[in-house]
């Protein structure tokens, strides 16, 4: 067996050696399409190609007589390949991103002396983004087939049911909608109670009506019971001459959404009652009461259980809300949802801004590690925020808020190593690596599936590809 990075000589290639110069040598590399550079056995960078200066913009000056160590920490290398040969003085290979974020596939090989201690370290790098952009389309369209395959997931507007606990509160809206009863939605601050009630309103019998919402902590106090009930001709200083119609008024047989409907004084929550209870509203100003036919639905991020306890919420209307609750999940508790979530404002972002970002996976497993105070709200907005502000076509986890990157970054980008092979081979393993490393972690190919941001049959057929096997149940 032959020591590996000890060059075994022949004679046409001994005669090729002795007749050519070494700047001849460099001359014939330097036409080579593939980066390349060369450092010595204290990792101090001799020689870069045309290539290398390139795809790493750089300049030759500015690199040659420099350590690994110091072009790593500047940002240069990140990391270098170079380095981790000389620690595992073995050849390694790396998949990483250069500066402008076109993933490279490095390679770095030893060049050992008779004495078996390196001399050189070759190190080459390829370009492989629109290799892995193609996969990544490929997969796209196989995870699209698998969930189509799955007939689980449920769109209406910006809420995604991939979740079984979505999934149901959407089912339960859609059945709540053909009942005319008061419904009260709980949930925290972003996770979508204005799209519930809206579903409400529009799968229902009233959907060819009004949908008048209104934010009860908006408004001021000495201005919503005229909001909400209107006014009479010289009710109070400044009002209309002609008077004005309300909003109760205005939602006439159709929904009148209440958010936010702690924030109601408590007077005011005696009418509320009132209107629940005879379908009557008197406007300010007026003895004579109107009917109004129309159906409330209220919402709360609060809890309104407390706060009747607290004496800041009458037990009376509490109860009168409370027949039909619904409660939405927040987003950190349906981590299901968040990957077809990233695709849909993905896709609706690309199309306000005509533009064609893709976001890299290293990214999207940040995003589903990330605990999302802000639920929806907060998803869409980062998404809308990455496509406006990254300067290249893939999202990475660099472009992404600092307050989320430092909260993942322990536990996300590590990079993968493997034994110098051919490109395919190269990408095959690191994909057989990942998932063997998410199989070691969770018990379930569900699990799996929302860990790497893929469908659940994917992570079968590829365990099943690379004969990943263990106690895996579906």
């Amino acid at each position: 067996m032959k020591d590996e990075g000890i060059i075994e000589t022949n004679p046409v290639t001994d005669e090729f050696i002795s007749k050519t110069s070494n700047e001849e040598l460099l001359s014939v590399l330097d036409y080579v399409q593939d980066a390349i550079i060369i450092d010595d056995e204290n990792g101090n960078t001799l020689w870069v190609n045309k290539a290398a200066e390139e795809l790493y913009y750089i300049k030759k000056e500015d690199i040659i007589g420099h350590n690994i160590s110091e072009l790593e920490n500047s940002g240069i290398f990140s990391p270098s390949v170079a380095k981790m040969v000389l620690e595992k003085k073995k050849s390694v290979s790396i998949l990483h991103s250069n500066k402008e974020g076109k993933k490279l596939l490095t390679t770095g090989s030893p060049i050992f002396g008779q004495d078996h201690k390196i001399k050189k370290i070759i190190s080459t790098s390829r370009d492989i983004t629109e290799l892995i952009q193609l996969k990544n389309r490929i997969e796209d369209v196989q995870t699209a087939l698998d969930e189509l395959k799955s007939q689980k997931k449920v769109f209406y507007g910006d809420i995604i049911a991939n979740s079984p606990t979505m999934y149901n509160v959407i089912q339960l809206a859609k059945r709540l909608a053909q009942i005319d009863s008061t419904v009260l939605i709980t949930g925290e601050s972003g996770v979508g109670k204005g799209v519930i009630a809206k579903l409400l309103h529009e799968t229902g019998k009233r959907k060819n009506y009004p949908f008048v919402k209104v934010n009860c902590g908006a408004i001021p106090d000495n201005l919503i019971e005229s909001e909400l009930f209107g006014y009479e001709s010289g009710a109070f200083t400044g009002s209309r001459k002609e008077g004005k119609k309300g909003l109760f008024e205005m939602a006439q047989n159709g929904t009148i959404f209440l958010d936010e409907i702690s924030e109601l004084p408590l007077h005011l929550q005696v009418k509320i009652l009132q209107i629940i209870q005879d379908k009557e509203i008197q406007r300010v100003g007026s003895v004579e009461s109107i009917s109004v036919n129309v159906r409330i639905i209220a919402a709360t991020n609060k809890d309104l259980h407390s706060m009747v306890n607290e004496g800041k919420f009458r037990e009376d209307l509490y109860y009168r809300l409370y027949v039909v609750p619904i409660n939405i999940p927040p987003l950190r508790e349906r981590q299901e949802d968040i990957i077809p979530m990233v695709r849909h404002f993905l896709q609706k972002y690309n199309k306000k801004f005509n533009d064609k970002k893709r976001i890299d996976h290293n990214t999207i497993a940040m995003l589903i590690k990330y605990h999302w105070p802000g639920n929806v709200r907060e998803l869409e907005n980062i998404i809308e925020r990455l496509i406006i502000t990254t300067k290249g076509t893939i999202i990475l986890p660099d472009n992404l808020p600092t307050y989320i990157f430092e909260n993942t970054r322990s536990t996300s980008g590590e990079i993968t190593l493997f034994p110098i092979m051919n490109l395919k081979k190269a990408l095959e393993e690191t994909e057989k690596q990942i998932l063997k490393n998410a199989a070691d972690k969770y018990k379930t190919t569900r699990q799996i599936a929302k860990a790497l941001g893929v469908s659940q049959p994917t992570v079968v057929r590829k365990m099943q590809r690379y004969k990943i096997t263990g106690s895996i149940d579906a």
